[in-house]
């Protein structure tokens, strides 16, 4: 019987999904899901929904839920992290005051000053975490689906000996769309695609064994709807000859093309059909409503009877790989590791996402090679960026941070260095509350 902890399951959604992933598996019917969050409201609606998952399904599996930390990680034997470092009004801050200097930023998860305050707040509960996980789970396995994914994989990766990967589902949901645009069925697609997280490149995509980019090519020159759909990851393939993965309105964040001024913002971000339109603080607005309404979508969904379609399992990579680890078939995902000459023009030791194959004896990155120059260019970049962000979090040095974010492609296009600093030094004010590894906060 495998014990599946959840820390962060108020995030009923991506919770409820999980698990409904995980029991379809006959090795995991009889799972024991151990769900652990700080908000006991959140905890509650969660438990419920699991619950119903179970009896619907007729699954032997159980659910417990706890406010206790040690009592959900303790004999588990993978641990998923779907937490979320302070409320809106904490981490308003990371998109408003770049906004102030004249950054303009979409989603502010990822990197860029946004993704790497988040990521100074969410190292430390992250580090608590898997602390706890050296006490009462020394087997497990981590699956961090927690933002900005490389930055915080890639320092928990060098500070404990529990195997840590990250998920996204960027990969299988970008190859998903790719394959729509060229009217192919998914199952006969293969790629190999590889990078840092939501910057990652499908050095190849196949349709039944065959190049399939002058397919996607033709799509996206001739078809306005689907140029339309993502204008600016469009953009970048058009430049850069390969397909990167994550979505148009987090990409114009990470290079300095598209938001440096409101007419290239208006021409690129704005009228994109695709999910995460590039207006300015789209996932801030989205949180912020969201905070508002979540009880009633919850209850509306715990309401409304499952279906056996409901039921059926989804793409996301977790329930495959805890299937593989718990001696299921071997599985190939596309994970955030350590670089150990996976990628050799990729910064060693930094994060970086590429195939993982899984099995009962645990995760075997892929090696993959060099990246095309044109795109090692822009993804060194950011990869380098964030070992910087890292370094600084685990030294407790604010200027580190501050030479990180200067250079930060977007920010770099808009500020001065001294303007830069001044930024950096309003965001190490706004947050030190948060970030005791900094005995300073002026950069």
């Amino acid at each position: 019987m495998a014990k599946i902890a959840f820390i962060g399951a108020g995030s009923l959604g991506f919770t409820s999904e999980l698990v409904r992933d995980i029991l379809t598996f006959p090795l995991l019917r009889d799972a024991q899901i151990s769900l652990m969050d700080i908000n006991a409201e959140r905890l509650d609606f969660a438990r419920t929904a699991v619950t119903k998952i179970i009896t619907e399904g007729h699954y032997p599996a159980t659910v417990s839920a706890t406010l206790d930390r040690a009592e959900a990680l303790r004999g588990a034997n993978v641990v998923l992290t779907t937490i979320l470092s302070g409320s809106t009004e904490v981490w308003r801050h990371d998109i408003e005051i770049p906004k102030k200097y004249g950054v303009d930023i979409n989603v502010g998860d990822t990197r860029g000053p946004s993704g790497i305050f988040r990521f100074l707040r969410t190292i430390n509960p992250m580090l608590e975490i898997v602390r706890d996980m050296e006490k009462y789970c020394p087997s497990a396995i981590l699956l961090n689906y927690t933002n900005p994914m490389a930055m915080l994989c890639g320092a928990l990766q060098r500070q404990t000996f529990i195997p840590v990967t990250g998920l996204c589902h960027s990969v299988q949901g970008t190859a998903m769309m790719l394959a729509n645009w060229i009217g192919a069925p998914y199952e006969q697609i293969t790629y190999t695609c590889a990078g840092i997280n939501h910057m990652a490149w499908y050095l190849d995509y196949k349709w039944n064994g065959v190049d399939a980019y002058p397919l996607i090519h033709q799509a996206i020159t001739s078809r306005p709807e689907v140029y339309n759909e993502e204008i600016v990851r469009n953009e970048m393939y058009l430049a850069l000859g390969k397909y990167v993965t994550e979505s148009s309105g987090h990409n114009s964040e990470y290079n300095p093309w598209f938001r440096k001024r409101p007419d290239l913002i208006e021409k690129y971000c704005i009228h994109g059909t695709g999910w995460n339109p590039g207006e300015y603080a789209y996932i801030l607005k989205e949180y912020q409503h969201t905070e508002q309404t979540w009880k009633e979508g919850v209850r509306v969904r715990l309401d409304k009877p499952l279906t056996s379609q409901d039921l059926q399992r989804g793409q996301e990579y977790a329930a495959y790989i805890i299937n593989a680890l718990m001696g299921g078939e071997v599985f190939v995902f596309n994970g955030n590791v350590t670089n150990t000459n996976l990628v050799t023009n990729l910064p060693q030791g930094a994060c970086v996402e590429v195939p993982v194959a899984v099995d009962k004896n645990g995760l075997r990155p892929i090696h993959v090679g060099a990246l095309p120059a044109e795109c090692a260019l822009l993804t060194g970049l950011s990869s380098g960026i964030e070992e910087l962000a890292i370094q600084g979090s685990l030294q407790g040095d604010p200027t580190l941070i501050y030479r990180a974010i200067a250079h930060d492609p977007l920010t770099s296009a808009v500020l001065s260095l001294a303007e830069i600093r001044a930024m950096t030094n309003e965001l190490f004010a706004q947050h030190k509350d948060y970030l005791p590894q900094f005995k300073s906060h002026i950069a």
